[in-house]
């Protein structure tokens, strides 16, 4: 019971603690933070809906003129591309081989830092597409490393380290 008493007491003092820090800081601030946040998980989705659907012309525009896409592979460096151009011209080459394109995003963590931020995201993408005359899906874990700029009002991808931790391929019947 004393412990009971003793946990719920800590509890009760970090909430004080925590709700008096907060109100050190503007709400304005915090509003900042909350829609900062909210930006930068939808830039992440909607890089991942325009790769679902193709459409590699506005999916390069999330990323800034001169940014860079890293690429490993069990744990191996692979293709690095900078710039809108390369990065297009990489993914519409990489896409145009499936049929379908499913990316499934989940946790993200974010650090801001003014105009500045950083991310991990974490994704499982599905294609489907033909091999060797065989119908295969092939299903990666993916994790993003980010770097993230605001530009004219707009959070863009400066640079995205795509860590490609698994894969499984099954033939479909």
């Amino acid at each position: 019971m004393k412990k009971i008493l003793l946990i719920m007491a800590i509890l009760g003092f970090t909430t004080v603690t925590n709700a008096q820090t907060n109100k050190k800081v503007p709400m304005e601030n915090r509003i900042k933070v909350i829609e900062d946040r909210i930006a930068l998980k939808n830039l992440v989705d909607t890089f991942s809906v325009l790769a679902d659907v193709k459409d590699v012309s506005n999916q390069v525009l999330l990323f800034t003129e001169n940014a860079v896409v890293e690429s490993i592979s069990g744990g191996k460096s692979g293709a690095t591309f900078t710039g809108r151009k390369q990065i297009g011209d990489a993914f519409s080459g990489f896409l145009s081989l499936f049929d379908v394109v499913y990316h499934t995003n989940g946790q993200q963590t974010l650090t801001l830092n003014g105009d500045k931020a950083s991310g991990i995201s974490y994704c499982t993408v599905t294609l489907i597409g033909n091999e060797n005359d065989k119908r295969m899906k092939t299903t990666m874990g993916v994790i993003y490393h980010d770097e993230y700029v605001l530009e004219n009002g707009h959070w863009l991808i400066a640079k995205r380290q795509s860590n490609f931790t698994w894969t499984e391929k099954t033939a479909m019947q």
